[in-house]
């Protein structure tokens, strides 16, 4: 890793969240369950819109993306690698992250981008209906590594190992570009399907290494938590453990930090806390920060996206999040 370079570079799907803010009486005349996610196409996407008389929010989303807009909005430098839409919420999409200071390379394909639409009732819980559209289509021969150049950490989506052509193609340009690489487990369900080479790709590559407490157990097939960090920590150089309202722990440098959350009012959605604890986490990292700074930053991230629906923080609390830099 350059000692001058602080830039951290994201590849991931490149998904539009749409939000509606709807009744439970709208979710059951469409036939549809409340929470969980439910994969469609983008014509049903567009008859449930056509259902609702709220004009939905667009913003970014995607895991990486959310990271990258984070690190951003730190007044890091951030770059996105992603594969998008030749359509108007393809636009969208690249527009909002150029106001957001982050660098774009999209591939465009002729499908149309990927989005999410939630429907979020009163209760705060989101009705999720994805298209991934595009977002699946990144040719790895593509992902070069000069799309890293110039990275001090790569951000490698997780839900990238449902497609190990490209993960492996993310992974060794990343690590050809010298940039040191940071991997979140993204879910269970991930590490489960990506068992039989997740191991090996975790031990080649990866630097820095995040889970929470579900992904986890799935990974290291421990309940126990010294445990569990111990086997995560195994082959990287930093590796954490998320545990929700309890706050985190890191392994590094052969010591066990905990980072205690960062408490105040409940949680109205706990969309992108992960994501955005990533932000605060990898900016810290990028920029020198100690382990305990840099927790304290994610714990604040994590925290402020919690107080808000969707993965955007306000600038109120970008604010508040930056009296700790």
């Amino acid at each position: 890793m350059k000692d001058t370079s602080t830039r951290i570079t994201g590849i991931g799907s490149a998904l539009v969240d749409l939000l509606i803010n709807e009744t439970d009486g709208f979710l059951a005349a469409l036939g549809k369950e409340k929470g969980g996610m439910t994969l469609v196409d983008h014509h049903d996407q567009e008859h449930i819109l056509g259902q609702s008389l709220q004009k939905p929010v667009v913003v970014p989303g995607g895991a990486a993306c959310n990271t990258i807009v984070g690190a951003a909005r730190l007044g890091g430098q951030a770059r996105f690698i992603g594969m998008r839409g030749k359509d108007s919420y393809g636009d969208q999409y690249e527009e909002a992250l150029r106001g957001f200071n982050v660098e774009p390379f999209f591939n465009v394909s002729a499908t149309t981008t990927g989005r999410v639409l939630s429907v979020i009732t009163p209760d705060a819980q989101r009705s999720m209906f994805t298209h991934l559209g595009a977002s699946v289509e990144m040719n790895p021969a593509t992902v070069l590594p000069e799309l890293f150049k110039d990275t001090a950490i790569a951000v490698i989506e997780g839900y990238l190992l449902f497609n190990p052509d490209l993960m492996l193609a993310s992974l060794k340009s990343a690590k050809a570009a010298g940039a040191k690489i940071a991997l979140d487990l993204a879910s269970f369900e991930v590490v489960e399907a990506a068992r039989p080479i997740l191991s090996d790709i975790i031990a080649d590559y990866v630097d820095i290494l995040i889970a929470n407490e579900d992904e986890a157990r799935a990974y290291t097939g421990l309940t126990d938590e010294s445990a569990a960090l111990k086997a995560l920590a195994k082959n990287v150089e930093v590796a954490v453990l998320k545990v929700g309202e309890r706050g985190s722990f890191v392994a590094a440098d052969g010591r066990k930090i905990r980072i205690d959350p960062q408490n105040g009012s409940r949680a109205v959605d706990t969309t992108g806390a992960g994501d955005l604890w990533a932000s605060g986490f990898l900016f810290g990292m990028a920029h020198g920060f100690s382990f305990e700074k840099c927790g304290r930053l994610g714990s604040a991230c994590g925290y402020e996206v919690c107080q808000v629906v969707g993965a955007q923080i306000p600038d109120t609390g970008w604010e508040r999040i930056k009296k700790l830099i």
